[in-house]
Formats: structure tokens, C-alpha cells, sequence
């Protein structure tokens, strides 16, 4: 009745999965007692948990990679300790099979659960208020993709403690992860986990794209878009291209493990170099998916704290859509030694090595946007110093690793584990924090805790360096990737140098709860009236903090490069507003849980195909089926905003624009 599953299956010989699983359900159950005794329930059930609204989804999708940020440098911190206790006679703590399930679930938390929805949750917020629109293009569908997303984070954290997790590295390379040598639910966990939340991201980036490319706001045509609209434009039609071949492959691994279809077993005709070929024309158009938002976070933070518009917009557009077409040309350096001839191998290294062109016309743009600016080193603009120094190095070593000499002697090396760190912390997981700090305060109406956040980036950058730099000496010396233990004196003060930075990295984090602790307790003192708390550029800043659920009370007419700077500009030229527009009624979408239910038998659903519960999978499809029904024929008209409820509110936005530009209250009411 209830397939491989069994009390078997709870791994009650080791103690430390059970004793972090008991305290995740304490905590776990002591918030939902809270919540439930002060009444907040329905607030979060109506504002949260069934809205679609595109805010308060982006910050749904923030708050889950929070919570797996959590959960992944936990997975991390073992990983270090083990790594310098485990030489010589010393066998750590961990045993080989736990180790494995550790680095296998930290990649694939890292990659999957925090930078993908910490990006897609700052698009989802940011852009439509930038294009200056009131939602994305199909707002339910939208909620859709984030409990999707939030089903597959769930199945991975049950792993923790129900059966086992993929001991196969996060991108589960046959024929290890075959039937034969994985017979466990391990693999099973890892496919099903990433399958579910991989439609939830193509979902998202359907939506993003239609939204960016059929939806902005009267006059504001491409080249008036910001640069994050750009970058995120570009993110997302790279999801629409690459995370269909990441279903197809794992769908045929799935075939593999289930119904013996042989496509990767190098018996009865399969071939595994064709997963490893499938999975990285996926998995390097992955990076760009995460560092191109990245890229248009540092340029809002950067423009905006140097107090000029962003230098060289255009060529930062074109080399934007280079990155984007160039990325699915650089894959082949992941196995130059799978064969291919010298003429594949010789183009596949120079597209890597063409590819790092765009990236530095980037980096110099931004260089020249600071230079002769009115500098402001707030928390955002550190993160974004700090990417730069930091993401350099990380792409001159990841354009030596294109050379496929260096290639074939470093890539199974702690070399590689120090290249992509470098890239994707010092990149895609700065500007996730950038980006956090810079748009907190138009999320919920209150400033971070800059003394707690100059804390947190100094502990995070210098945690940083100190525990990857090593791993590049480690890497030439010859350390492979993944060991549990080893016996060469040499490489271990070097990791014991590299535990001591990740101590630092922890310290880092803890700055940052500490943070939004003394941020929330202190939100009176550190309170955004204006809507524009950083003197920005772009049409976000013109609403109030946080936005009404429609954005804008009538949409923007863009006449200027930065929308918001142009208006503001015009603004204190004249010592007035612009004139009061003509309010009318309009349309927004009603709240809906199919979000929610759907993902709800999405779990189920991938609980019993990975337990071989077959009537449970029968019950999760015919529940996501009967969902999609009701919805396709519900009957409910969307909600009216009344052309006077429109215009209470923008009142109350012209009110604080005035009092931040200094102007009187006659400049609300009778503009020139």
C-alpha cells in the first residue's frame, strides 16, 4: 500500500539528519502556534498565500530563498568542517554515504532554491513597477509558478529525514545515478523535486517575457526600459530556451530509472556522454539565467548612488543580448576531454573566451557611471564595489578554464569549486543582496539597518576570500573535488584556512538576521514616507512605499531615457507636480488559491512517484487536474478600483512626493 515506503525508510541509526530535522519541526510548529494565536492567519492567507499580486509574490519567492540560503550553508558548514577534521587517522564526522547526500544537496539548494527564486522573486517585484504597468501578464499563473517552486524546496527538505537524498553530485551524472548503482529514493528526491519546480521556472519566465515585451506603460519603448527590464528580458527568454532540454533530460532519466528505456546506460544502446552533452546545454545558459539580473541590479545601484544616468546605456543593452545568445555556445568546456576533435574543442574555447567581451564592456560601463559621480557608499552600492573586484577574478579564471590544456588538468579540481563560487556568490548572490537592500524599503515602506548591513557585507566578502582563495591553491596542488578524506599533509592548513572563512561567511548571515530583527523592531525611526528613499531614477520610486496593489493610479506617460528622474527633474525645475491626471475606474484580478492547491497535490504527487505509491500518484493528478478545471471555468469577475479609491491613494502618493521635493501643499492641488 504504501510502495518502498516504511519505517526502514527514517534513518533512526544517525543521529545527526533526526536532530536537525526535530529542531526544524520545533521551530516549525512554535511560529505556526504563533501565528495562529495572533490572529495573523487570515492577513497571510489573504495577502500572501492566495494573492497574485506580482509584489507580494516577489516576495514570497525572497523569503524561500532565505530559508533555503539557511538550509544550503548549513549543508556547506559540514562540508568545510568535515573537509578539515577528515586527514590522516582523523575520519570526521561525517561517513562517506552522508557526505555524499551533503554536497549533492547543497549544489542543488544553492543553485535551484536560492539564487533562481531570489532572482525571479526581485523581477517579479521590480519589473513591472519599472515598465510601469499594474501586474504581469497572467498573474494566477504567476502564483502557479511560485508554489510549484516552493513544492520542489519542500520535497528536497523531506529528503532530509523520509529515505535519503542523491548521492550524485547536483547535476546527477549517469551511470552513477542509474537504477543500478542508485537504487535508493535518493535520485528519485533530486528529479522529481527539480521536475516540479522546473515548470514553476518556465512558467515565470513565459510570464516575465510576455510581460516585458507586450506590457509597458504608454512611450516608454525599448530603449527607454531600464536596465534590469533588459537583463531580465534576456534571463528569461534564456529559461524559455533552456529548461525544456533540463525537463526532456531529466524525463529520459526518469525513463531510465522507472520503465528500463536505456537512453544513458552504455549497455542496450545508450550513451551516458549524451546526458552530460543534454545537461549543460542547459546548465551554462543557467549561469547567465542567474548573473544577467545580477548584472541589472549593480546597474540601478550603481547609477543611483553615483547620481548620474547609467554610462553607455546602448552598448550595456547590446552586449546584454550578446551575453544572452553567446551563453548557449559555451557549454562544451565542461568535458573537452570527452573526445571531440581539436576544431570543436579550439570553438567552443573561444566562444567562452568572446563571451567574457560583453561581460567587461559591463564592468567598464560601470566604472565610468562612478567616475566623477556624487558617490553614496550605502549598503547597496558596497555590494556592488565588492561584485566587481570579486567577479572579475571569477571570470579570468573561469576564461582560463576555456583553455582546454588547463582545462583537462584543472576541472575536476578544487580550482573549478573556487571558479564557480567566485562567480555565483561574488556575482549572482551579491546582487541578490544588493538588489534585497536597495528595493526593501519600496517592499514594505521601511529602510534596512545600515549599520548591521556594512557588517554583513564586510563578514561576507572577507569570509569570501578567505575560504575560496585556498581552494585555487588547493585546486593547482591537485585536490580533486568531493573528498571525504584524504592523507596529504600539504593541502590541510589550507583547509583549515577555508572552514575558518566560511565561519566568517556564518557570521555574515547572522548580521543579516540581526538586521532585519533591528530593521523591523526600529521601522519607526527608519521609516520611507517619500516613496523615494534613495533619490532613484526609475518609475518604481515614483509610487509610495510599499505600492498599491495596482501600481499606479494612472499609468505614466514616459517622454524622457529615466522616466522617474525626467518627471522629478521637471518637478523641482518648475516647484511643482505634474498636473493632477483624470482618474477612471479600472480592473484588477481577484485573489485565487489555485496557486496553492496546486502545488499542494504537486507534492503529493512527487511524494508517491518517488515512494512508488501508485494510487497517491492517481489521487496528486486527478487533485492538479480537477484544479486547472475549476479554474479554466471558474465564473468570477475581477475587483473594480473606483476612479475615487484611485484617487484617495494617489493623493496620498503627491503628498509625499511634495514633502520630499520640499514643496508646499498648495503644489498638490494646484499644479502649474
Amino acid at each position: 500500500m504504501f510502495g518502498k515506503l516504511g519505517w526502514h525508510s527514517i534513518p533512526f541509526d544517525e543521529p545527526l539528519p533526526l536532530v536537525t530535522a526535530t529542531i526544524i519541526a520545533v521551530v516549525l510548529v512554535a511560529t505556526l502556534i504563533w501565528v495562529w494565536r495572533a490572529g495573523h492567519v487570515p492577513y497571510l492567507w489573504r495577502e500572501y498565500i492566495t494573492s497574485v499580486d506580482h509584489k507580494r509574490i516577489g516576495v514570497m519567492y525572497c523569503v524561500l530563498a532565505f530559508v533555503m540560503l539557511l538550509r544550503g550553508f548549513s549543508d556547506a558548514l559540514l562540508m568545510r568542517s568535515q573537509q578539515a577534521l577528515a586527514y590522516g587517522g582523523h575520519q570526521g564526522y561525517l561517513p562517506p554515504s552522508h557526505y555524499d547526500q551533503v554536497f549533492s544537496a547543497h549544489g542543488t539548494i544553492m543553485i535551484f532554491f536560492v539564487a533562481m527564486p531570489f532572482m525571479i522573486g526581485l523581477m517579479n517585484f521590480v519589473v513591472p513597477l519599472q515598465l510601469g504597468v499594474r501586474d504581469v501578464a497572467f498573474p494566477t499563473l504567476n502564483s502557479v509558478s511560485f508554489w510549484l517552486t516552493a513544492s520542489g524546496a519542500l520535497l528536497i527538505n523531506m529528503s532530509l529525514v523520509i529515505g535519503e537524498f542523491a548521492k550524485t553530485g547536483w547535476l546527477a551524472y549517469p551511470p552513477l545515478s542509474e537504477l543500478r548503482f542508485s537504487p535508493g529514493v535518493g535520485v528519485d528526491y533530486y528529479l522529481w523535486a527539480l521536475q516540479i519546480s522546473g515548470v514553476g521556472t518556465l512558467l515565470a519566465g513565459v510570464n516575465l517575457v510576455t510581460t516585458i515585451l507586450k506590457m509597458r506603460a504608454p512611450g516608454m519603448g525599448y530603449t527607454r526600459m531600464p536596465m534590469f527590464c533588459w537583463t531580465s528580458l534576456a534571463s528569461n527568454l534564456l529559461i524559455v530556451a533552456a529548461f525544456p532540454i533540463l525537463t526532456a533530460t531529466f524525463a529520459m532519466l526518469l525513463l531510465d530509472r522507472y520503465l528500463g528505456f536505456h537512453f544513458f546506460t552504455n549497455d542496450l544502446g545508450g550513451n551516458q556522454m549524451m546526458f552530460v552533452n543534454l545537461i549543460w546545454a542547459w546548465g551554462h545558459p543557467e549561469v547567465y539565467i542567474l548573473i544577467l539580473p545580477a548584472f541589472g541590479v549593480f546597474s540601478e545601484v550603481v547609477s543611483t548612488f553615483s547620481g548620474k544616468p547609467l554610462f553607455g546605456y546602448r552598448s550595456m543593452v547590446v552586449a546584454t543580448m550578446a551575453i544572452c545568445i553567446l551563453s548557449f555556445m559555451v557549454w562544451l568546456h565542461h568535458f573537452f576531454t570527452m573526445g571531440a576533435g581539436a576544431d570543436v574543442n579550439g570553438f567552443f574555447g573561444v566562444m567562452t573566451m568572446i563571451i567574457a567581451v560583453p561581460t567587461g564592456v559591463k564592468v567598464f560601463n560601470w566604472l565610468f557611471t562612478i567616475y566623477g559621480g556624487r558617490i553614496r557608499f550605502d549598503t547597496p552600492m558596497l555590494w556592488a564595489i565588492g561584485f566587481m573586484v570579486t567577479f572579475v577574478i571569477g571570470g579570468m579564471t573561469g576564461v582560463l578554464l576555456a583553455v582546454p590544456p588547463a582545462d583537462f588538468v584543472l576541472h575536476n579540481s578544487l580550482f573549478l569549486v573556487a571558479h564557480f563560487h567566485n562567480v555565483i556568490i561574488g556575482g549572482t548572490l551579491f546582487g541578490a543582496f544588493a538588489g534585497y537592500t536597495f528595493w526593501f524599503p519600496k517592499a514594505f515602506g521601511f529602510r534596512l539597518d545600515e549599520y548591521w548591513g556594512k557588517w554583513a557585507f564586510w563578514l561576507w566578502i572577507t569570509g569570501f576570500y578567505v575560504a575560496f582563495m585556498p581552494l585555487y591553491v588547493l585546486g593547482l596542488m591537485g585536490m580533486t573535488r568531493r573528498m571525504q578524506h584524504y592523507d596529504v599533509p600539504g593541502w590541510h592548513p589550507w583547509l583549515v584556512v577555508a572552514a575558518g572563512g566560511v565561519v566568517l561567511i556564518a557570521g555574515g548571515i547572522g548580521c543579516q538576521i540581526r538586521q532585519l530583527y533591528v530593521s523591523i523592531r526600529d521601522r519607526e525611526r527608519l521609516v520611507d514616507d517619500s516613496g523615494d528613499p534613495w533619490d532613484g531614477r526609475s518609475l518604481e520610486w515614483i509610487t509610495t512605499s510599499p505600492p498599491p496593489a495596482f501600481n499606479f493610479a494612472v499609468l505614466p506617460n514616459v517622454s524622457h531615457d529615466e522616466a522617474y528622474w525626467g518627471i522629478k527633474t521637471n518637478a523641482r525645475n518648475h516647484r511643482q507636480l505634474s498636473e493632477r491626471p483624470d482618474y477612471q475606474s479600472f480592473e484588477m484580478p481577484r485573489n485565487s488559491p489555485t496557486g496553492v492547491v496546486v502545488a499542494f497535490f504537486a507534492t503529493m504527487l512527487g511524494f508517491a512517484l518517488i515512494w512508488h505509491i501508485w494510487w497517491l500518484v492517481g489521487l496528486g493528478l486527478l487533485g492538479a487536474w480537477a484544479t486547472f478545471v475549476i479554474f479554466a471555468w471558474r465564473d468570477e469577475p475581477e475587483y473594480e478600483v473606483t476612479a475615487a479609491e484611485a484617487r484617495r491613494l494617489d493623493d496620498r502618493r503627491r503628498q509625499g512626493k511634495a514633502r520630499m521635493l520640499g514643496f508646499d501643499d498648495q503644489a498638490v492641488e494646484n499644479p502649474a
